[in-house]
């Protein structure tokens, strides 16, 4: 648990006194999150309710009015909490998810979980809507590199280097695979994974939109850590059969374009979180590198 934002109080009260008509609680505890601040919060009639306030210079980064839009979509599949309340700068208060269990690597690598988590992301992959939100994470990075040039963040030395490889590598998958762009997460990192008493729920849609479903699959893997033989089920739990040497090919494509992403949007965050910032953001990107050589060998 993280320590209460006191400036965060008097906007919870308001939103709780807006939306459940009453701002009475008798516990108010501060959950987990890497940039926002969401609150646990029992009201004095029992009721519970998760409430979040967006974090400092999160503005620049998430488009609230996007992430409603994916964020009610995973409510009609029933796969999020319902949602009570969505404000346009990006606070809502949602159902708590009760005796929730946040999902760590150890508890995704599960191999009877596998298969579940692999059930939700086809549930939203195949739901056949198209919610108008793009995810196109090369635009994203560019952007990403804007902001990190105003800010004036070091970069590495040999980025460059990497990012052509990168690039090397999309145009090549790009001619050979031909995927959709469907509804994604695009972010399911084990903390957005929560065991309640009655399901397993993916929570936090800020950058939801319109991708290639491998993407998902990409990040699952990487941040609940898994060795081969997960990613086996993983593959075949989502596709129904046996991968091909195609889809493995797809797979490892996908994890480079997380981990460059994400190393960049860690870079965005760093003036504003400092050092923890920094290390996550190295250790995406020695990763990135590992696996470009990887995909260099196959």
């Amino acid at each position: 648990m993280g320590e209460i934002v006191k400036h965060d109080i008097a906007k919870i009260d308001a939103l709780l006194n807006r939306v459940v008509g009453t701002d009475s609680y008798s516990l108010l505890e501060r959950l987990g999150g890497l940039t926002n601040h969401t609150y646990h919060v029992v009201m004095t009639d029992g009721r519970e309710y998760a409430v979040r306030i967006p974090g400092d210079g999160t503005e620049e980064l998430i488009v609230r009015g996007d992430e409603k839009i994916s964020t009610e979509l995973a409510c009609r599949l029933n796969i999020d909490a319902q949602m009570l309340c969505f404000e346009d700068d990006g606070s809502k208060v949602t159902e708590y998810i009760c005796k929730g269990e946040t999902m760590t690597p150890k508890t995704m690598q599960d191999m009877e979980r596998i298969p579940r988590i692999a059930a939700i992301l086809r549930t939203i992959h195949s739901c056949g809507e198209n919610t108008g939100v793009p995810f196109e994470v090369f635009d994203m990075a560019a952007g990403y590199e804007k902001i990190i040039r105003r800010l004036s963040v070091p970069m590495y030395e040999d980025y460059s280097e990497q990012k052509k490889k990168v690039m090397d590598i999309k145009d090549e998958t790009d001619r050979i695979i031909g995927t959709p762009r469907v509804p994604c997460h695009n972010d399911p990192l084990c903390a957005n994974w929560v065991e309640g008493t009655d399901r397993l729920y993916l929570i936090d849609w800020e950058y939801a939109g319109m991708n290639d479903g491998f993407w998902d699959l990409a990040a699952v893997s990487i941040e609940a850590e898994y060795a081969p033989e997960h990613d086996a089920l993983l593959l075949k739990s989502y596709l129904g059969n046996e991968p091909t040497q195609l889809d493995k090919k797809h797979f490892l494509a996908s994890k480079i374009y997380v981990d460059y992403l994400w190393t960049l949007w860690a870079k965005t965050r760093v003036p504003y979180d400092g050092q923890p910032m920094e290390d996550w953001a190295s250790e995406r990107y020695d990763r990135m590198k590992k696996n470009i050589e990887l995909f260099e060998a196959l």
